[in-house]
């Protein structure tokens, strides 16, 4: 079972940005192995020069308040 709040202070929810490349994939691998679990979809733009990607994670613990990963109807 993982603790109730994310190590470092850092939050609960996290969405990682930035450009398609190693050091984004590297971004997400971090989180998920500091424990985060991926969130939804990925999502990529391009802004007239890269592809900017973007990547929601969520702490596990996270999923037992309200709201946070419920269906929205």
């Amino acid at each position: 079972m993982s603790p109730l709040l994310p190590p470092d202070n850092l939050p609960v929810y996290r969405l990682l940005t930035g450009p398609d490349d190693a050091a984004f994939c590297r971004q997400v691998s971090e989180a998920l192995a500091l424990g985060y679990v991926l969130y939804g979809s990925p999502a990529a733009t391009f802004n007239g020069t890269s592809v900017i990607v973007a990547q929601a994670v969520v702490w596990p613990a996270a999923r037992d308040f309200r709201g946070i990963g419920e269906s929205v109807r």
